[in-house]
């Protein structure tokens, strides 16, 4: 009986705070989207909910983490890190984001004294420890994907979307390759790290992962009972400078796996000539692509990121390899390694299927390295071939 006393006293103080609050109800909130930043992790935005009261400017964002949590790479790398919701003032929340010199676009939301006591109740109630925490998912739960989800639950779902005209049908990984330069470490790692499963198109919901599209959609949208625009008006708080690009093409992964293709190719030629097998490149080979396909095999098995699954990256980082490499060391392999051989050249071709008939879209400066690996693999079949005659 106590407990129950407890629970009721708990909601009733919770809705005090907001239900016939008139510092609430002539509060104005607003959206506020954060432009791309230069690091991989902020390249794709931030939202947050502005609250601003004639004593108090808050922002309520759902994108903190806590770096000292336990076992926190071990969780990130399981696809098992808890995200939060957190506040802020709003001069704190927007000196980090100039100091960052990335673009803060306020949206005014049109809400009525009704709407703004629903979804001022709905944010403190989130707030609470028990309830602020909640499994990321970078695709279908994150700090953008949240804006959307707060306003349809607030409101009971009264929103009407109206697609952008600026709408067009693409797949999650080109949306989120539009946000990187393609020849960069960042755009590479993403399209070796995450499956075909992000090579279906999203629906103009789905878009909404993103902050960028969350304001585009917002910025058409109404509400189903009164017709009024969810937006009244739209500004931007503070627009990036101009800056000089750090990025040099003579790191670029283009330029590395470029060189290092020329290397493995320059290396065949000459054991070609010299009918031997340079034995050390071999081994180097066949690690480094087996490390790489266990790894893959890891994220895409044993966690839980959704966008890691069905990765046909394994195609050319094919995780046997690892094991195979003491075939290597031998004058005269097994028989069923020349068979592994002619599989994994198979292997290739299957790649350049998925590829060009939509499976799976894969990172294109890895093609100087592909077709390496392709020639290395015929000459290997053909030097064991030799050696048996």
């Amino acid at each position: 009986m106590k407990k129950l006393i407890l629970i009721s006293a708990l909601i009733i103080s919770v809705f005090s705070t907001a239900q016939n609050n008139p510092l609430i109800e002539s509060a104005q909130f607003s959206v506020l989207t954060i432009g791309p930043g230069t690091s991989l992790n902020d390249a794709f935005g931030h939202s947050g909910f502005r609250v601003k009261t004639s004593f108090s400017d808050d922002v309520y964002n759902y994108g903190m983490f806590n770096f000292n949590a336990p076992n926190f790479y071990l969780n990130f790398a399981k696809g098992q890190l808890d995200y939060y919701m957190g506040a802020n003032t709003f001069k704190n929340f927007k000196e980090v984001y100039v100091w960052q010199n990335r673009t803060i676009k306020e949206q005014v939301l049109n809400l009525t004294p009704a709407q703004k006591n629903e979804l001022y109740t709905f944010l403190i109630h989130n707030l609470k420890p028990e309830n602020k925490y909640y499994a990321y998912d970078f695709f279908f739960d994150n700090c953008a994907t949240r804006i959307r989800d707060v306003s349809e639950k607030a409101w009971h779902s009264d929103l009407q979307y109206t697609t952008p005209q600026t709408y067009k049908a693409e797949t999650f990984r080109t949306l989120i390759q539009n946000n990187l330069k393609w020849n960069s470490w960042g755009s590479f790692g993403i399209d070796v790290a995450l499956g075909s499963v992000i090579d279906t198109k999203a629906t103009p919901r789905e878009y909404m992962f993103l902050p960028e599209y969350v304001y585009q959609f917002f910025e058409e949208t109404t509400f189903k009972s009164t017709g009024e625009p969810l937006v009244k008006e739209s500004h931007t708080i503070y627009k990036k400078r101009d800056q000089e690009s750090r990025s040099s093409f003579f790191t670029s992964p283009l330029l590395v796996f470029s060189i290092l293709s020329l290397i493995i190719l320059f290396i065949t030629y000459t054991d070609y000539k010299k009918k031997t097998r340079s034995t050390v490149l071999d081994l180097i080979l066949f690690t480094i692509t087996g490390l790489i396909g266990v790894l893959l095999c890891f994220l895409w098995f044993a966690t839980d990121h959704s966008a890691t699954a069905a990765n046909y990256n394994v195609l050319w980082a094919f995780p046997l390899s690892l094991f195979c490499t003491l075939q290597l060391l031998k004058k005269t392999p097994k028989k069923w390694f020349i068979g592994y051989l002619k599989l994994l050249v198979v292997m290739l071709c299957l790649l350049t299927l998925h590829w060009s008939i939509g499976v799976q879209r894969f990172a294109p400066v890895l093609i100087p390295l592909l077709v390496a690996l392709a020639i290395r693999y015929i000459y290997l079949i053909w030097f064991y071939a030799a050696v048996k005659e």
